[in-house]
């Protein structure tokens, strides 16, 4: 068999299980315009009479312009810190080269072992004692250094691996100290690594659904998910309103992965380069 041959047949076979993959996708977003019947007789159909109704109901139903600014306003503040302070962790971390930085480093390592569903009972003691219940800050402090900084700092500290020491030299022989030269010479040169993290910690924060479900109990406060999750019925769930609610809830995150995505390959990659 020859080459072109066996490549075209991995071609199809990787078009087929992305197609398969696609099935749910299609699913979801092809049931949003139909009628109730209509999505229960024929759920993978094209919708016969295409409406927006359902929308409509959806952004009634689930505060969508109010949950939307909560989700905004956490994710916005969480991954502005997680970049800021997971940055210069990193950098002290590679540049410290003492016992304390790789124990510290350690430390933070096991923030990727250690599941977070296994210190709810008690984190929620430390955000009651703290006076963080109820409140968008404590769900932002939480997120940032409860969930998402091993990860960050783990892919931060990769990518300033790559950075020669001889510019930090040079930085250090025109005068500058340890916190001129980390915010001149080195920040700048981590743009690719903070696009990277930035839309892993924005996907991360966007997607989460325990946190503002256990620390955030006024409606006024909930997030698109949480509005997505109250119009679930006990007994019965309406599909077709249900199902563009899903659909609001993701959709901005969604686009701007699409717009961004060739940055967490490019830092991805750089920061595999040495570490």
């Amino acid at each position: 068999m020859s080459k072109s041959v066996k490549n075209g047949l991995w071609s199809v076979l990787f078009a087929a299980i992305g197609a398969f993959m696609l099935i749910p996708i299609y699913y979801l977003v092809v049931n949003t315009f139909k009628t109730m019947e209509e999505a229960t007789f024929r759920p993978l159909g094209l919708p016969l009479n295409p409406t927006f109704e359902n929308y409509t109901t959806a952004l009634q139903s689930m505060n969508f312009l109010r949950a939307l600014t909560n989700n905004l306003t956490i994710l916005v503040f969480a991954v502005l810190f997680l970049v800021l302070f997971s940055s210069m962790a990193a950098y002290a971390i590679v540049k410290g080269k003492t016992i304390c930085s790789k124990v510290m480093y350690s430390i933070f390592l096991i923030g990727l072992i250690i599941p977070f569903q296994v210190t709810i009972i008690p984190l929620y003691r430390i955000a009651v004692g703290f006076g963080m219940m109820n409140t968008l800050p404590g769900v932002i402090i939480i997120n940032v250094f409860c969930i998402n900084l091993s990860l960050s700092i783990f892919l931060f500290r990769g990518f300033i691996n790559t950075i020669p020491a001889e510019m930090e030299e040079a930085a250090a022989i025109d005068g500058c100290g340890v916190f001129k030269t980390f915010w001149v010479i080195i920040f700048p040169l981590l743009s690719p690594i903070i696009a990277t993290v930035g839309i892993l910690d924005a996907l991360a924060v966007w997607n989460d659904f325990m946190t503002p479900l256990l620390f955030l109990q006024s409606p006024e406060k909930n997030v698109l998910l949480q509005e997505v999750h109250k119009n679930v019925g006990p007994f019965s769930t309406n599909w077709t309103v249900f199902l563009p609610m899903l659909v609001l809830s993701v959709l901005p995150m969604v686009i701007i992965f699409l717009i961004l995505q060739k940055h967490i390959i490019e830092g991805v990659v750089a920061g595999a380069v040495k570490g």
